[in-house]
């Protein structure tokens, strides 16, 4: 099994609600992505895919979050957008545009600090 992964980063704020704590207050993180996809065989080129390609595809979604409030983002009005749900976010958007290439993601990382990260995968 071959698998490539890509890293990218992103601003935004957020708030937890009901979770208690600090977090339920208005925060912003420097979120770090990991965008991977799989796949048994390469294709007539040699490759998984091309990483311009993939690179490409999660800077076009991670404008949507780029330096946004996310609990107005109409994906997370009705959710807290924690980075669980940012990861599956991420792996649903980047996944639709990575179908007609035939390359399905394997698994989206989302680090909220450089010690806390949540993995996102079917």
């Amino acid at each position: 099994m071959y698998e490539v992964t890509i890293r990218k980063s992103f601003a935004a704020a957020h708030l937890l609600r009901e979770i208690g704590g600090k977090c339920e207050g208005l925060h912003g993180h420097n979120f770090i992505v990991e965008i991977s996809a799989a796949a048994a065989e390469l294709n007539e080129e040699g490759l998984l895919i091309d990483f311009r390609l993939l690179k490409r595809w999660t800077d076009e979604v991670l404008e949507e979050l780029d330096h946004k409030y996310l609990n107005e983002l109409p994906f997370f009005k009705d959710m807290n957008p924690s980075s669980e749900q940012i990861a599956r976010f991420l792996y649903e958007r980047i996944g639709e545009k990575a179908k007609p290439a035939k390359t399905p993601l394997s698994r989206v990382t989302v680090w909220e600090t450089e010690n806390a990260r949540v993995s996102y995968s079917l």
